[in-house]
Order: structure tokens, then C-alpha cells, then sequence
């Protein structure tokens, strides 16, 4: 069953939230979805980004290379798909990063974050430890053995997890702002529509928990 977003702007005053919902097909009904599904990555970055600033502040015990490197790549990921959905109206630019008004060469910033994305999620290189092998000679010179090397990638650094997050922040507010202003006018569209019409759109059930 699906789950009705709380945050969701009430048009009308229900005395309980609603079981049913009529499923909408239209651009603006796309556009909503689109955001809303970038509104909650967004969240899920900032999540990330507490949970690695957490992860990384010195301690006892050295930091857990698997926790960060999933907790960064799960990051990474949602923050890139806020600008793929492809969809004018509903995905992120450079241009709205600008519209944050937070400080800092924001788009070069951008540009890093997916190309680590692409990093982290390569097919064929292992985006952790870049490896060699080597020959090893004798006193003679002579051929005496094979070695692997590797050298192991840096962990992401808490001061970039932090900006990270502050973008992310921002973004959210502003795609929560959208979200806000997209409601009422999908509404419009359908405040006046009888019944018969309504009932001949498709039902889906949702749920309010969380």
C-alpha cells in the first residue's frame, strides 16, 4: 500500500485522511510526481551527509571505510538523479544552484559530485584501490617475482560531505517551495469536475503511516 505524504498541502478539510485516492495523469500531475520524488532524495542526501559527518569526526576507533563509502555512494546517487528526471520543470539545474545564493563556485562543485557518482557506481573499475603489478628482479637483475600493489583512495572528506549538504539543503527548500505552489493549481484543474467524471479515474489505496 502506498504511503500519503504528510507534508502534502490539505486543499479542503477532510475529517480523516482519505483511504482512496484517484491516480491523475496529467503534465502538471508528472511535473508533481517528479518533484516530489527529487524533494525526498534530496532529504535522503541530507540524511547521508549527518550520518558521514558522524562517521568521520575523529574517535577511538578508525573509521568504517564500508559504512562510508555505502552511506557517500547512496549520497551521491540521490543527488545526481534530482537533475536526470528530464522533465522541464521538474528537474534541477546549474541554474537553480545559483538561485540558492549560497557561497562558492557552486557548478564546479556540481560537476565533482557527478563525476564522483560516476566513480562510485563504475561497472568496470574498482572505485576503492587503483592496482599495479610488478616485476621483481634479483641482485642480478634476473626476474625473481610478481607483486600486486595497490593504493587505496582517500575517504571523502567531512569538509566536503558538509557542502554537500548545504546544497542539498537549499535545494529542498526550494523544490518544496515548487511542490507547495504546484498543488493548488492541479486542484484547479479538477475542482469543478462531476462526480461521474471523478469516479472514472483510476483508484489506488494509500496509507497514512509512517
Amino acid at each position: 500500500m502506498l504511503k500519503l505524504r504528510k507534508s502534502m498541502m490539505t486543499l479542503s478539510a477532510p475529517t480523516a485522511q482519505p483511504a482512496t485516492l484517484r491516480r491523475l495523469d496529467t503534465s502538471n500531475a508528472a511535473t508533481l510526481v517528479h518533484l516530489s520524488a527529487s524533494f525526498e532524495d534530496l532529504q535522503t542526501v541530507l540524511r547521508c551527509c549527518e550520518r558521514l559527518v558522524s562517521a568521520l569526526t575523529p574517535g577511538d576507533d578508525p573509521p568504517d571505510d564500508v559504512l562510508i563509502e555505502a552511506v557517500w555512494t547512496t549520497a551521491l546517487l540521490s543527488y545526481g538523479r534530482c537533475f536526470s528526471y528530464g522533465r522541464a520543470g521538474a528537474n534541477l539545474t546549474e541554474n537553480d544552484l545559483a538561485a540558492t545564493n549560497l557561497k562558492g563556485d557552486l557548478p564546479d562543485w556540481h560537476r565533482v559530485l557527478l563525476k564522483l557518482r560516476d566513480h562510485y557506481t563504475s561497472r568496470t573499475t574498482n572505485p576503492r584501490e587503483l592496482f599495479s603489478v610488478g616485476l621483481a628482479q634479483d641482485p642480478d637483475g634476473a626476474a625473481n617475482g610478481i607483486a600486486i600493489t595497490s593504493a587505496r583512495q582517500p575517504l571523502v572528506e567531512d569538509l566536503a560531505v558538509r557542502q554537500t549538504g548545504a546544497i542539498a539543503l537549499a535545494l529542498s527548500d526550494m523544490v518544496d517551495a515548487r511542490i507547495t505552489a504546484l498543488q493548488p493549481k492541479i486542484f484547479a484543474e479538477y475542482k469543478d469536475t462531476p462526480k461521474s467524471e471523478l469516479d472514472k479515474l483510476p483508484r489506488f489505496e494509500v496509507s497514512d503511516t509512517p
